[in-house]
């Protein structure tokens, strides 16, 4: 049926009607319902298979309008009028962050009545699945100063260290631990591999040579022989396990297993046992015993006069001597020790170390990149292991790698060489020894007899002349590597010669302090009297000491010493013990101990 004018008109004013609400509807669509409506000319149908033109309004999330009106049977006709056009719209308002707000329209809830609200996307394009990284995208596009750091790039800061009980920057020790002048620092339980700065690959090797000579062990054993805990050794042993080196003996009652070695596992033990037979504690890093001297160092103590007093409880000191050492001690620096033999000097070397401290905290052995060095020594260092915790379970929270000890004192006289000093491998078990000056750190070192050992003096002093005033030494490891370790401790080099005669000034200048340990007065030499009587148990008499004095020792002219008391005290009471006599001072029986204690003096 031909159309009719009037029909045209209607057709076109049904379609313009249609156009005016679904601009309408679009505009509700994307929040630009408040604005001036902008009305784009429709366009003429295209052909069919013709690609549209591009609009740039698609890329931030328009739709083509021209898509969206109805098509009809035939083809549209021409226009009669214009459509009325939309103003332009402003551009989006950028956000704090610098990012255009349309960036985040999508994303956003929905927000309140009265506020710009989100719409979805445009119906003609899907939602994006990567809204995150289109956010990203655009901030990487931003100025320098204008990008805000995500939030997964903020680090979250490590605990701090705490103030020890002198000021001094050390770790916090473990839970409950007050640290103290007798204590002021313990290691504390790693949480795992990484903080405990364990080399994975050698305690995995310490493992594998403890079972080929255990035969056989539970896993909570095998945590204590490595002094690990066990949560961090687990996984290990159940990846060995996969691996089938090691294999399931049995279950035990505590939800753990007996863990033997197959025979591929025997066969990668003994290739670790012929590099090195050790399979104790695991090594602790060198640095962290390097950061362990530092805490504990004698330098930060400063020992006072009580302290000194308490140390020097159990002798006789002169006041005058105590003033000479009390500054000599409280540096914790080198200091010489001369006068005649017999005076104490030894003794008083031996109990300097009481006036700092009581106790340290040393690995058993330390890991040098690859090679073991062993520090505890139980020859030289005495175990003070803290209070245990009660109870089945170990709460105590400290690393097992460590161990507590007595401040140490260790004592070289004419035995010394130059070995001693230097970084001893046995070349069987590969396994290194420390030299004395390492064992003896954040202690006293005490070379008696100054001047009698088997190395010339020279050689000690060349080896120690940059030590001593550097407070670090250098040590040759089996392997070839050089190491830099402290060297902080109290050196006393005790002495009956004169000093100026074994050393030269470059050596002296760097030993601060020269101290003479001098005869005593008389007044003392008797009150040594009164106290070694009670020591050896026997009674005090004061006219045989008056006897001794004016018989032996005023008319020869011979001179107190603090060994004398003693010594004599020693032969009287052997001689009545001998010839079954009461144990007592008498005049004959200091005539006979002299005879033989001055025989040749």
């Amino acid at each position: 049926m031909p159309t009719t004018p009037a029909n045209t008109s209607s057709d076109g004013a049904n379609a313009d009607s249609q156009l005016d609400s679904l601009i309408s509807r679009i505009q509700s669509l994307t929040g630009g319902g408040d604005q001036p409506a902008k009305q784009q000319p429709r366009r003429a149908p295209s052909a069919p298979g013709a690609t549209p033109p591009a609009d740039p309004a698609a890329e931030v999330g328009s739709v083509d309008e021209s898509a969206a009106v109805p098509a009809s049977g035939g083809p549209q006709p021409a226009l009669q009028a214009p459509v009325p056009q939309r103003p332009p719209q402003p551009p989006p308002k950028p956000t704090p962050s610098g990012i255009a707000e349309y960036t985040f329209r999508n994303s956003s809830p929905q927000g309140p009545v009265g506020q710009a609200q989100s719409a979805p996307p445009p119906p003609t394009l899907p939602p994006s699945p990567h809204q995150g990284s289109q956010t990203t995208s655009h901030r990487s596009k931003l100025p320098a100063h204008l990008r805000s750091a995500p939030a997964s790039s903020t680090a979250t800061p490590g605990p701090k260290a705490a103030l020890g009980y002198d000021g001094r920057d050390i770790p916090a020790g473990p839970l409950g631990f007050k640290p103290s002048r007798d204590e002021v620092w313990r290691p504390v339980e790693p949480e795992s591999m990484e903080q405990a700065g364990i080399n994975e690959s050698i305690l995995e090797a310490i493992i594998y040579r403890y079972l080929l000579t255990a035969g056989e062990a539970e896993g909570r054993k095998i945590s204590d022989q490595v002094k690990v805990p066990f949560r961090l050794i687990e996984p290990i042993l159940i990846r060995l396990k996969m691996e089938q080196h090691v294999g399931y003996r049995s279950a035990t009652a505590t939800n753990d297993y007996v863990y033997v070695l197959t025979e591929s596992g025997r066969q990668i033990a003994r290739n670790h046992s012929a590099d090195c037979t050790y399979f104790g504690a695991c090594p602790v890093r060198l640095d962290d015993y390097v950061k362990s001297v530092r805490y504990q160092t004698i330098e930060g103590q400063y020992p006072k006069k009580a302290d000194l007093i308490q140390a020097f409880s159990d002798l006789l000191i002169n006041p005058k001597m105590l003033n000479r050492l009390g500054p000599a001690v409280a540096s914790g620096r080198g200091m010489f020790l001369f006068g005649f033999p017999g005076n104490g000097k030894t003794s008083i070397a031996e109990r300097v170390t009481g006036a700092f401290g009581k106790y340290i905290w040393i690995p058993r052995c330390v890991d040098v990149d690859g090679d073991v060095l062993r520090v505890f020594d139980p020859m030289n260092h005495e175990l003070a292991p803290p209070e245990e915790a009660s109870g089945l379970l170990d709460d105590g929270g400290i690393d097992k790698r460590w161990v507590r000890i007595k401040r140490p004192t260790i004592i070289a006289g004419g035995e010394l060489t130059m070995e001693m000093l230097e970084v001893l491998n046995n070349p069987d078990t590969n396994i290194s020894e420390s030299p004395l000056q390492l064992k003896s750190n954040c202690g006293t070192l005490v070379i008696d007899d100054f001047g009698r050992q088997k190395m010339r003096v020279d050689e000690l002093l060349n080896r120690w002349i940059v030590p001593l005033e550097k407070r670090y030494d250098f040590m040759n490891m089996a392997s070839g590597k050089k190491i830099q370790v402290p060297f902080d401790q109290l050196v006393i080099f005790s002495t009956n010669l004169e000093p100026k005669d074994l050393v030269d000034d470059a050596f002296l200048r760097r030993i601060p302090y020269k101290i003479e340990v001098e005869n005593p007065p008389e007044q003392d030499f008797r009150k040594l009297f009164e106290i070694m009587c009670r020591v050896t148990k026997m009674p005090y008499n004061a006219d045989a000491i008056d006897y001794l004095i004016q018989t032996h020792y005023i008319p020869v002219n011979r001179p107190y010493r603090n060994c004398q008391p003693r010594d004599l005290l020693l032969q009287v009471k052997n001689y009545c013990m001998y010839n079954d006599l009461e144990v007592e001072l008498k005049n004959e029986y200091f005539d006979f101990a002299c005879d033989n204690y001055f025989s040749v003096m």
